[in-house]
């Protein structure tokens, strides 16, 4: 058995790469790269770009990074698997050179043509194949770049989701996996595959969709060029890729229906496993397929998104004091549940879907100059998040998942007591934080992909529970009363 496996995080915000050793799956080593967050263009309103060589540029970085603090050969790293922010689109040429920035998941200016296809292809028609709306999905930004780049789209060989674009990187191979085309609303779940509904209402071509494999699988393998750039060796496997989420749910070991996982990083997700191929008829959550589905063992991710949690967190920070977070947190433990009356509404980084694709803005109600303080706003905000959690929580309830525990790594928002005490208690869920990460979840399934690893169980060597919080009837009613003022305000706003 090789020594090493590499697992790469592309996030919108910054790249990750953990160094797993294969055997105890103990992490040797983590890098970030950059310190800063990386810059998310938005030339127009409700636009989100960013230029997938940046992501290729700080994936070396933190590579050598992780060379640097780790003397090993190139050679004992057994498998690479890489985890992906989700529904972006990179399109390259021939020569496999980028056409244009890649339009990323928050960016919303395909909602009106993903609005016309729903309507166009049928409402029940759509939801059968496909379980969504193809909404603002990475289908409909490819046919916004087919009606208003025509010059671009003339040149297009392939398009790819951002973790194919990474893995063509290392191999020079262009591919992706039936979970990546369903989290493009390209693939039909009737017919298990490419959905021709989706392809001939827009009008696109089917040479254009990258070749099709296994999500756990050798997908590939790094080329001379990529491991002289990269400092590593040729020819190791390229064994997974998935989204960020099902990702992050594969490496909490969320495999099976009824497990729920849950992440707050830039945006805030809850990601529960159903073995039927339901769906919310407003297409509020999302159906994908899940890493570990099989025609004849069926798995899927209900994924519900909200755009600007720690974003909006992060915003907090750098535009009013720029204390860090643990400071922040200490300034909002201070202010009692309810945050005296100033409701947060968290929904500033585009169009949500789980308020039917419309972008109501980021906002605060009820602000008193006499009253409130930054510690109100600090505290209002993460209640917000917590608060448009529920929200989704209970669109996936109507749907029959039963939410009892729910799983996270403990990192970004869940390092919050503030977060941790509303998120328990508005959702009256236990949470269980675990020591692992995105990267390291795609390090384990490389291991699974390469054959390095013979089944699950042994892939998640190392894997602990870190803390568990369990909900406190009296902050359940407290939180419950002050969810349900929010609530109605919300429901001002969007009727």
């Amino acid at each position: 058995m090789s020594n090493f496996l590499l697992g790469l995080d592309i996030g919108s915000s910054s790249i990750k790469a953990s160094l797993l050793e294969t055997e105890t799956g103990k992490v040797i080593f983590s890098a970030i790269s950059p310190e800063q967050e990386m810059e998310i263009r938005s030339d127009h309103p409700g636009w989100a770009e960013q230029d997938p060589d940046t992501w290729w540029h700080h994936i070396k970085e933190a590579i050598a990074k992780v060379r640097k603090n780790v003397k090993i050969h190139p050679g004992d790293i057994g498998a690479i698997g890489i985890s992906y922010q989700m529904h972006g689109l990179v399109l390259v040429d021939k020569n496999h050179d980028v056409l244009r920035p890649s339009i990323i998941w928050c960016d919303s200016r395909s909602v009106e043509i993903g609005a016309r296809a729903f309507d166009s292809i049928g409402e029940d028609l759509c939801l059968g194949h496909m379980l969504n709306s193809p909404g603002n999905f990475t289908a409909s930004k490819l046919k916004w770049v087919k009606e208003n780049e025509p010059e671009v789209y003339d040149k297009v060989y392939k398009f790819m989701l951002p973790g194919d674009y990474i893995a063509m990187k290392l191999t020079g191979d262009i591919r992706t996996t039936a979970s990546g085309l369903s989290e493009g609303i390209l693939w039909d779940f009737k017919e298990k595959g490419l959905s021709s509904l989706v392809m001939n209402q827009y009008g696109l071509n089917k040479d254009h969709v990258p070749e099709l494999v296994s999500t756990f699988s050798v997908q590939g393998r790094v080329s001379a060029i990529a491991a002289q750039e990269l400092g590593l060796s040729e020819g190791i496997p390229v064994g997974y890729r998935a989204g960020d989420q099902p990702n992050n749910a594969f490496s909490l070991n969320v495999l099976n229906a009824g497990e729920v996982a849950a992440t707050a990083g830039t945006s805030g997700v809850v990601y529960g496993i159903i073995e039927d191929a339901n769906y919310d008829p407003k297409s509020r959550v999302n159906t994908f397929v899940h890493v570990n589905h099989r025609p004849e063992n069926p798995k899927y991710g209900v994924l519900l998104c909200i755009n600007g949690t720690g974003i909006q967190n992060s915003w907090l920070k750098h535009n009013t004091g720029d204390d860090d977070y643990p400071e922040m947190n200490k300034l909002a433990s201070d202010i009692p549940v309810g945050s005296n009356g100033l409701y947060t509404f968290p929904f500033g980084n585009g169009a949500e879907r789980v308020l039917g694709n419309i972008d109501i803005g980021g906002s605060t109600y009820g602000l008193n100059f006499n009253r409130h303080t930054r510690g109100h706003m600090l505290r209002s905000a993460q209640e917000g998040i917590v608060f448009a959690l529920r929200f989704g929580f209970d669109i996936i309830k109507d749907m029959g998942m039963e939410i009892n525990i729910v799983r996270a790594g403990e990192a970004n928002m869940f390092l919050s007591p503030i977060f941790r005490e509303g998120f328990v208690n508005t959702n009256n869920v236990v949470v269980e934080l675990y020591n692992t990460d995105g990267s390291q979840g795609a390090a384990r399934a490389a291991g699974v992909g390469a054959g390095l690893y013979r089944n699950f169980d042994e892939a998640f060597q190392g894997l602990q529970v870190k803390n568990r919080y369990e909900p406190d009837q009296k902050l359940v009613d407290q939180y419950e009363e002050k969810y349900q003022e929010w609530l109605i305000i919300l429901n001002q706003k969007i009727l």
